[in-house]
């Protein structure tokens, strides 16, 4: 028969044993993944997302561990993919291109255990969530600047897919432009790629055959920007800042602070507070930000710009507010209305302005 004092040695052991459990339980960190449709590189959308991830790791330390997959297919092969990340005990996975949407809701649906965000995408549920930035403010101000650099009133965009995403890129780029130009054009070739450096730079070069002398893109590499230095012409970076590639050309960048929601969307997984729903942030809140004007731009010019930027970042003025007519001239949206989040989020036609046709 065991006497009192052994009894609460063993009490007291089971205890501090329990505790050891209960501690390395809770020191087990939150695994999460990434898919991404491109290399990480050094510039451009994927580079911005890992950059984003590195400085998640810094902030959570010991809390998180992270992984990712790069140059995934947008189809059927990112399925596989993101079911390899929950098999690798992910808890929460970014799946980072509009062309994961569909794979990633159908895994969401069969690993209700796991927390999935898309970017881009409208597919929710109860553990899937969606995210994008409102880039295309971005878009409208380095519009701004091309409308007042521009001498032939042509400007090219390099465009990738013909998704609501990147047609309202192309228009915000326009209106922003026509705001301070009336008279000038968008000319719009399209590479059916988000980074292939040989078809952006074939489209960039004939872009600049056409009279284009102030190209803009949605693509993720700089090959854009090495053709405007090369023909002496200007360009903007997309997504990060690319002006190292070519610092002459290099006007500005409409760039995706994506840390601030990394992190804070770790911390809500980890504190068991995550909701599903749906984010999108701007200049407002931090996740657009523009990189440095390059010295060429005049102070005229710069100002306008700096004012633009100013409201967008106070909330008091909206890229799409009518008067917002199509190509045929059509009003589409009255003076002083603005488009609403549903009608953006679908948008499929280009503004007055934009030649072509979006394809099908």
């Amino acid at each position: 028969m065991m006497n009192r004092r052994k009894v609460l040695a063993l009490a007291a052991l089971a205890a501090a044993s329990i505790g050891l459990s209960a501690s390395a339980f809770a020191a087990e960190p939150l695994k999460i993944g990434f898919v991404y449709v491109g290399p990480v590189g050094d510039a451009g959308w994927t580079y911005a997302h890992d950059q984003a991830r590195l400085a998640m790791e810094k902030e959570l330390g010991a809390q998180i561990k992270t992984t990712y997959v790069e140059n995934v297919p947008e189809g059927a092969d990112a399925e596989r993919v993101i079911r390899k990340l929950v098999a690798g005990g992910n808890k929460l996975i970014f799946t980072t291109s509009f062309g994961y949407m569909n794979p990633t809701e159908k895994v969401a649906k069969s690993t209700p255990g796991v927390v999935f965000l898309h970017a881009t995408g409208f597919k929710t549920g109860k553990n899937l969530g969606t995210y994008e930035s409102r880039l295309y403010e971005g878009a409208y101000l380095n519009g701004v600047i091309a409308g007042k650099m521009t001498k032939s009133k042509t400007l090219g965009f390099i465009a990738s897919f013909p998704v609501p995403e990147v047609i309202r890129n192309i228009n915000a780029f326009t209106l922003g432009a026509q705001s301070v130009n009336p008279g000038v054009k968008t000319k719009v070739i399209w590479v059916n790629s988000w980074y292939d450096p040989a078809k952006e730079r074939q489209a960039a070069e004939t872009l600049v055959a056409q009279g284009a002398d102030v190209m803009a893109q949605n693509t993720d590499s700089p090959a854009t920007l090495q053709v405007a230095q090369e023909k002496g012409v200007y360009a903007f970076g997309w997504d990060s800042d690319m002006s190292k590639f070519a610092p002459k050309a290099h006007l500005t960048a409409a760039t995706n602070n994506w840390a601030p929601y990394y992190i804070e969307t770790a911390k809500a997984v980890i504190a068991g507070t995550w909701k599903t729903g749906e984010y999108r942030g701007g200049m407002k809140e931090g996740m657009v930000k523009m990189s440095a004007l390059n010295a060429v731009v005049p102070a005229e010019a710069a100002k306008v710009f700096e004012e633009k930027k100013a409201a967008l970042t106070a909330g008091t003025f909206a890229p799409f507010t009518g008067p917002i007519k199509d190509q045929s001239g059509a009003v589409k949206y009255a003076a002083g209305v603005v488009v609403p989040v549903k009608d953006l989020l679908s948008m499929n036609f280009y503004v007055q302005g934009v030649e072509g046709s979006i394809p099908k």
